[in-house]
């Protein structure tokens, strides 16, 4: 896995990455067209179709039919990941997002719905994008959460180290990790072409208004929500890395598990 740190305006951004198994099966044929199997589920040539329309008009960009494909199996595998871990969402979490995108578009659900009809696109096809990236959410928060999280005991342990180092002036930083998935058991080849997509992520991030939505925007990258931290409970090498960053630009990429 590949992580790095950024700044948030003046605040770090941190990368990392995650691992996920992959699993392609076979082709088959049924009264939709079956192209192939994901962990039983099939992708038929229809939600193939769907998909590409939905990218086109939410990335504005045409993506070949393999990169199309790819992008149903990540999903299919961030669902059949969450069952296992026991991180599902029901229709109605699913259709609370879809709701809040479509008043942020000033429409409501049926609005919204509508919208998508008329560029050919059922509402399926958005909503099992949200919940693939919901559950992929929380096992990525279950994930870390624990290694960017300190006990009561430990935070109340830094606040009294604190009152005795009076001078010492404290920082609030701003962690906002951004995953690069890299499918389990993958050849050093495509971790070494991870790492370069990431490097080449830190070199077009200039600050992180312009430079969240460009990462967004990737292919298999998640975006955590921000995590603040106060540069009193931050590990020694972390804050000193944070105290050389330039605000807006990322960290170098880091390995991670």
């Amino acid at each position: 896995m590949i992580t790095t740190r950024a700044f948030l305006q003046a605040s770090p951004l941190r990368l990392a990455a995650a691992l996920a198994g992959a699993l392609l099966a076979c082709t088959a044929a049924q009264a939709q067209q079956v192209v192939l199997t994901v962990n039983g589920e099939p992708i038929t040539a229809f939600d193939i179709e769907q998909r590409s329309k939905l990218i086109q008009i939410s990335q504005r960009k045409t993506l070949p039919r393999p990169e199309v494909i790819d992008d149903l199996i990540n999903d299919k595998l961030k669902v059949g990941i969450g069952k296992r871990y026991k991180f599902e969402i029901d229709d109605g979490e699913v259709n609370k997002s879809f709701n809040d995108m479509a008043h942020r578009m000033r429409l409501d659900g049926d609005g919204l719905v509508k919208v998508l009809g008329q560029q050919g696109i059922q509402a399926y096809t958005l909503k099992d994008r949200i919940r693939a990236e919901m559950v992929w959410q929380q096992i990525v928060r279950s994930k870390y959460q624990s290694s960017l999280q300190q006990s009561e005991k430990d935070v109340d342990q830094k606040l009294e180290s604190r009152k005795k180092d009076d001078g010492q002036t404290a920082f609030e930083y701003t962690l906002r990790p951004i995953l690069f998935v890299i499918p389990r058991g993958s050849p050093r080849e495509m971790v070494e072409q991870r790492t370069r997509e990431a490097e080449a992520l830190r070199l077009r991030f200039n600050d992180c208004d312009s430079g969240v939505p460009l990462a967004r925007g990737l292919r298999d990258v998640a975006v955590r929500e921000p995590i603040r931290k106060s540069s009193a409970d931050l590990a020694p090498a972390l804050r000193e890395i944070l105290e050389k960053m330039t605000i807006g630009k990322l960290t170098a990429p880091e390995a991670t598990q």
